[in-house]
């Protein structure tokens, strides 16, 4: 399945229905997991009848409508604290995992064909490295013929789970981000053209000349743009693929992780990504459609026993055995 027309449309798979029968399933949150909740949703329908309306409308929009009982789920890709999830009765749990990705656009520039480090792509956010010639940049590829053109910077306009797992990152890896910026799913960035979601995002650089981005890897294949490899925390230049993602989301700790909080950014391993994210599903304990709540349920059951080869498809990572196991033990948490 072809993914532009995620870039036309900033509701993508609300708009693409046109009815929302009431057996429907209805959620709201992040941009990060569309692609796959998308192809899932088209494949669930056909064995089940069953649709989705989910609105992919970022992080902390998500979390407000499930606040406000709007939607029967919510979706953000930043792990929610214990408190955070007592205060408002919800149950937590993950669905899946990918990564994020530095794109580019500029001529003669393909994926793969740069390479950025960690303090670079913060330099770069903090507005410190200015051109695509700076020393920083040309020091790291050495071979390519790069541009004087100035780096137009392009972030999140909204509450954004990509953000935030983002801004870990770069915190991790530069003290002077972190102390200037910050990890949040909305900072004070220093420079910069903002855009709502990761289709906006995408949408920007691929319409402006010498910018760069940050978006969900799907978001990158599926509409032609060029991304960076990465050098992780071993010092290794890696490519954004199942491969690598994989190899982050392996170091993730999840049998002891309370209430599924965990945040894969930084992981550390010769093979891993550094830029990843895992999105949550947030639903209520004591739902107040339980009708509502159990298709739902059904849903992501499907999901995780049927869905794993798609998320793949896409470079997603699924949720292991052991962690699915520990989410539908966590179900029992959600009265019926």
């Amino acid at each position: 399945m072809k993914f532009s027309t995620l870039i036309a449309a900033g509701f993508a798979l609300a708009a693409s229905v046109s009815v929302a029968f009431a057996e429907d399933i209805s959620g709201a949150g992040a941009t990060f997991p569309y692609p796959i909740y998308s192809k899932w949703a088209d494949a669930y329908k056909k064995v089940s009848g069953v649709g989705l309306n989910y609105q992919s409308i970022g992080s902390g929009a998500g979390r407000k409508q499930i606040q406000a009982k709007t939607v029967t789920f919510g979706a953000t890709d930043i792990p929610q604290k214990e408190e955070y999830l007592n205060t408002n009765g919800f149950v937590q749990f993950p669905m899946v995992m990918g990564g994020i990705v530095a794109i580019v656009n500029l001529e003669g520039v393909a994926g793969g064909d740069l390479v950025l480090d960690g303090d670079t792509l913060a330099k770069i956010y903090l507005g410190k490295v200015k051109t695509w010639d700076d020393a920083a940049i040309a020091t790291l590829n050495p071979k390519s013929k790069l541009p004087s053109l100035p780096i137009i910077v392009i972030r999140r306009s909204d509450g954004s789970g990509t953000t935030f797992n983002f801004t870990t990152y770069l915190s991790a890896v530069s003290a002077d981000f972190k102390k200037s910026v910050g990890a949040g799913e909305a900072v004070e960035w220093p420079v910069g053209i903002g855009a709502a979601g990761n289709a906006g995002v995408a949408a920007n650089v691929m319409q402006t000349k010498g910018s760069i981005g940050y978006v969900e890897y799907a978001y990158a294949t599926q509409n032609g743009l060029a991304w960076t490899d990465m050098v992780n925390s071993a010092g290794k230049r890696v490519k954004p693929n199942l491969s690598s993602f994989k190899a982050a989301a392996a170091k993730g700790d999840w049998a002891n992780a309370k209430n599924f909080y965990l945040i894969l950014a930084n992981s550390p391993g010769e093979a891993s990504w550094p830029m990843m994210a895992t999105t949550f599903i947030l639903m209520y304990a004591q739902p107040s459609d339980p009708a509502a709540s159990s298709a739902a349920l059904k849903y992501f059951d499907w999901a995780y026993s049927n869905g794993a080869k798609m998320a793949e498809d896409l470079d997603y990572v699924p949720m292991p055995d052991s962690v699915i196991a520990q989410v539908r033990s966590a179900w029992k948490g959600i009265a019926k």
